[in-house]
Parts: structure tokens; sequence; C-alpha cells
């Protein structure tokens, strides 16, 4: 199926509904939850998916694992989907928390496949198969590190927010500790309870989430890397290898 609400099929007797859905630039799907696990993917363009507790930059050909119940907003850039909406009986390993993930390329294949099968399949059949495989080739597919906690914190997190909105890696910390009145120590060891990750790996983390989007568009890396308050493109190239393990050409746009 394609282009078509979930709230529609949502309650067909299928533990597997597949859409595929064509967004224009810059849309906005505004905070909503399903009933089902959703497993988000990107064919072409990038996305951002926000949360209560964080933030999902999923580049092209990743997707994000959505769990049941969780509100959540996405920020489309240029995006074409291919979603598997699924019972959350049928899938007990999904993760209770958003999480992107590498898409291998059967699996690819198999999401594309997946949403030309017709919604009444067959319970024993080939479009069944393809939607159970789907889902083990899902269940073995590996983490990226593409999400951002957010501390509760109000004030914290409005500092986090703003960075995220403007990541420069010269922003000192110094600066943050200024506008929450304490002292670098205390910012320090507040923001890693907080997070669970120390500042400094937040903020490069942080930086290659807001690169990513720009790579997929096509903004030449050195340009990127200005932006973001690197001395160089080399700098940002190693920064970027030692996060992903792959360099900014891997996430170009397809």
């Amino acid at each position: 199926m394609r282009n078509v609400p979930i709230d529609t099929v949502d309650d067909l007797d299928r533990d597997v509904v597949a859409i595929g859905t064509d967004y224009p630039p810059g849309h906005v799907l505004a905070e909503h939850r399903h009933r089902r696990a959703q497993v988000l993917y990107g064919d072409s363009g990038s996305m951002r998916v926000d949360t209560a507790d964080g933030a999902w930059t999923v580049p092209p050909q990743r997707a994000v694992l959505i769990p049941a119940g969780v509100p959540h907003a996405v920020r489309m850039d240029g995006v074409s989907t291919r979603s598997l909406y699924v019972e959350p009986r049928a899938v007990p390993w999904f993760p209770a928390r958003c999480r992107v993930v590498e898409v291998t390329p059967l699996l690819r294949e198999l999401l594309r496949e997946a949403v030309d099968v017709e919604p009444r399949y067959a319970a024993r059949g080939r479009d069944s198969a393809v939607l159970q495989l789907a889902l083990h080739e899902l269940r073995r597919a590996a983490p990226l590190p593409l999400d951002l906690p957010l501390p509760a914190d109000p004030a914290l997190r409005r500092l986090c927010l703003d960075f995220l909105a403007r990541p420069r890696v010269d922003v000192r910390p110094a600066a943050w500790a200024a506008r929450l009145h304490v002292g670098e120590r205390t910012l320090h060891r507040r923001f890693r309870a907080e997070t669970g990750l120390a500042l400094a790996s937040w903020r490069r983390r942080a930086c290659v989430l807001h690169a990513l989007p720009q790579l997929a568009a096509g903004t030449p890396v050195a340009e990127v890397a200005a932006a973001l308050g690197y001395a160089g493109p080399g700098a940002f190239t190693t920064m970027f290898h030692g996060l992903l393990g792959r360099p900014p050409s891997a996430f170009r746009g397809v």
C-alpha cells in the first residue's frame, strides 16, 4: 500500500502492515503515536525523530525502530518512506526506546517489496514469508549511535536544544556553566547524570547528527566542517569516522 494513513488499516487481522509514503521537502509530522510498533525506513532523504527523551537522526537508507505507544514527531527532508507497522506481540525483541539501525541490501529489498504486498495477504504464502523474513532481518540489524539523549532538567535541556539547532564544536563548556550559574565540574557531573554521556561526547554526536542531512543533500564536507567550527575537513572526518566507523562520504544521499 502507498500513501495510505495507518489508521485506515490498523485493525486488519495481520501481524504486519506495510505502507509506503512520499513526503514533500520540509514536511513535519506533528507529535503522534501508534498502537503498533513501527519500522520507519527512509528509501531516500533524511529524517529526524523527536521524543520526550531524545532525538534520532536517520540518514538515507537507514531505519528507526519506534516502540508502540511512544509519542514522537518526525521531520522529513525529501523522504520516501517504507514503513512496517507490527503488532507488539509479534516482536517481543523490539527495543523499549527508539533505535536507528543499519539496513542491509537484503533488508532494503524486503522493505521495498513489502509495500506492494496486498493488505489482506494470505497467512501462509509468499507475501507472508516476505514480511516475516523482513522481521527476522530487522532483529539482527546493527544499531547506529545516531541518538541524542536529552536531559530532563529544564535549564540544561534548553541549552542542549539551542546547541542542537546550531552546533559548533568550538563552543566552550565554560559558557554553558556560566549560563547555568554553576562551576564546570558541576556542569560535567550533572550532564553525565542526566544523559549518560560526557558533555564532549554528546556535543560531537550532535555535530554528526546535524551534519548528516547536509551530507545527504550533497553539501561538501569542507563546508559542513567549517559551519560546525572545525579547523578543517580532515579534523571533522577523523571525528566522524571515530563515531560511525565510516567517512562522511558513506552517508551521501542516493
